[in-house]
């Protein structure tokens, strides 16, 4: 054995881990490997079941119908509509509520209270019917509302964050109060652009939870024209699902004219905005999770 060298047995555990990790990786990535060959497939092959990584007739047929397809783009143009605005007031909610529950007991004495309160609401929920009945209450239900204000705090966020925001040197508030700033002066200027990697993670937990978001659209919404883009394709993947399921002589024809290719077509295009936006946001996912995980 060399002094800076490894031993086999040492080379042969790493070479055992590579090989689990690679078949992790690939079993998360099949999903999507065959959605994607599944869209650019005949529908006999998809039918069939004879489409694993590759398409299989290769078509862009199923591509051809969604753009015929007009409800497709008016629910993504509402869940983009959900995103941006329920992203802002997720941003705006979690940075007042992370700043002061990041300052000690001195300053802020109702601090232990709040945070209780919060941890109690990450924990507990009152139930699937309450939650109902109190957006119907309100007068919420079939408007963009319903869908942004029950998640406009995200407790999670708020706790990622106010730990990040803790972990900041101490000196650097109290540098920024002998100049005289203020308490908001403080969290604008000097938090805000510190939190950068903090704020890039929980704000792409955000996006990602209103973009994929698709039960509360089915409870909430009514009308056709506002459901977001995952109510959308659920909804017309269960009736296909509910249509082969009523008789085995349609469940043989669906087989052979199956919608399949369309709905990974549908899928394939949902998946757009967060595979764009995660290469950006990537870079300071891990370090703001790390740091904003950590209690000091």
């Amino acid at each position: 054995m060399h002094v800076y060298g490894k031993s086999k047995t040492t080379r042969m555990t790493d070479l055992l881990i590579h090989l689990v990790l690679i078949a992790i990786a690939f079993m998360s990535l099949f999903p999507i490997l065959n959605a994607f060959a599944s869209s650019f497939s005949g529908r006999a092959a998809v039918g069939a079941m004879k489409v694993t990584v590759f398409p299989i007739d290769f078509t862009l047929s199923n591509y051809k119908a969604i753009m015929e397809d007009k409800q497709f783009f008016v629910s993504f143009g509402v869940s983009i509509q959900r995103v941006l605005l329920g992203g802002l007031l997720q941003f705006v909610l979690t940075v007042m509520l992370a700043y002061p529950l990041s300052r000690e007991r001195a300053r802020f004495k109702g601090r232990d209270i709040y945070m209780w309160a919060l941890v109690i609401a990450m924990l507990f929920n009152g139930g699937l019917i309450p939650w109902y009945i109190t957006v119907k209450s309100v007068g919420l239900l079939d408007t963009m509302w319903a869908l942004v204000l029950p998640k406009a705090v995200p407790v999670f966020n708020v706790i990622l964050l106010m730990n990040f925001m803790r972990n900041l040197p101490k000196e650097l508030d109290e540098a920024a109060e002998m100049d005289g700033a203020g308490p908001w002066y403080k969290m604008i200027m000097l938090y805000i652009p510190l939190s950068l990697p903090a704020l890039a993670t929980v704000t792409l937990f955000s996006f990602v939870g209103h973009w994929n978001a698709f039960f509360d659209g089915l409870l909430l919404i009514h009308s056709t024209e506002k459901l977001p883009l995952q109510t959308y394709i659920n909804l017309f993947m269960v009736q296909n699902m509910q249509t082969e399921s009523i008789d085995p002589e349609q469940m043989e024809l669906m087989l052979r004219m199956s919608d399949q290719g369309l709905n990974a077509a549908k899928v394939m295009l949902s998946m757009l905005p967060l595979l764009l936006l995660y290469p950006i946001l990537q870079r300071f996912f891990i370090h703001g999770i790390v740091l904003g995980s950590v209690k000091e």
